[in-house]
């Protein structure tokens, strides 16, 4: 078996958490508005419910997005279905929440994977308690090929391939992006496990997406996806630099931009 995740015409465009800018994050509202638009490749972030289901939610607790409060790890799964997911998205800067009391909660990632079969996963582990169960989750369903995982955490990853096999395609954490953008100055960057380099255009002030740091990782194999960007300028800028994919909030903008360059796939037809 190999990796699908790839396997693309063209650089690749995420819905970053389904696309958080048109729908509440990481929903299922927020996810089918992203596949019937076009998009394949949906990003995603994982969390461990108390009695161990693996859900798509970014936050390690509940406040910011829902009506309730607590942490995800401290809560069941019934608890969750309870929630609003939908309670405090608003386009207007808070003067509506036209998802309150929608029925909007948030997903098991076994719904997401279920509901869309010919969609890639990129998942984004957000605890250490999450990984092993998301290796095993991933394994039962048989999806390996067609998801990408990436951490804040080297050691969530190294835990993760060691789960997973090395053949499944895993992005690079805080550290090994450091040592990849040291060596890029180089010439070339090590793959330290790695098929993708999934960054910010800057972080802390340094910038982070260059075309010396680009032409390394292409040398090494590696791709560059580069996140979270919803100005159209900047896209176009990044995509002339040769990154191979961009996570953006508002699905329409890369969308336009990707279609005005002949690079848009929105069949979903892989390379």
């Amino acid at each position: 078996m190999r990796s699908r995740f790839l396997d693309w015409s063209g650089p690749i465009a995420f819905a970053h958490r389904g696309g958080a800018g048109d729908h509440p994050e990481n929903t299922m509202p927020a996810f089918r508005a992203a596949v019937e638009m076009g998009y394949r490749h949906l990003e995603t972030d994982v969390h461990l419910t108390r009695d161990g289901d693996v859900i798509a939610f970014h936050d390690e607790v509940l406040e910011r997005v829902t009506d309730r409060r607590g942490r995800i790890g401290e809560v069941t799964t019934a608890d969750l279905a309870r929630a609003d997911a939908g309670y405090w998205f608003s386009r207007d800067g808070g003067a509506t929440f036209p998802h309150r009391g929608r029925g909007v909660r948030i997903p098991l990632l076994r719904e997401i994977i279920e509901a869309w079969p010919e969609a890639r996963l990129n998942i984004d582990t957000k605890s250490d308690a999450v990984v092993e169960p998301l290796a095993a989750l991933l394994r039962r369903m048989n999806v390996l090929d067609r998801v990408c995982v990436g951490s804040f955490s080297d050691r969530r990853l190294r835990r993760f391939r060691a789960l997973a096999g090395d053949w499944v395609c895993t992005s690079m954490g805080p550290r090994a992006i450091t040592r990849a953008r040291l060596a890029s100055l180089a010439g070339r960057i090590p793959r330290q496990g790695a098929a993708c380099i999934q960054l910010p255009v800057r972080q802390s002030g340094v910038p982070m997406v260059e075309p010396l740091m680009i032409r390394a990782a292409h040398r090494s194999g590696l791709a560059v996806h580069v996140w979270t960007i919803d100005d159209r300028a900047e896209m176009e800028r990044l995509l002339d630099l040769g990154a191979d994919g961009i996570m953006t909030d508002t699905l329409e903008t890369l969308r336009d931009v990707l279609r005005g360059r002949g690079a848009w796939h929105g069949d979903g037809a892989p390379a």
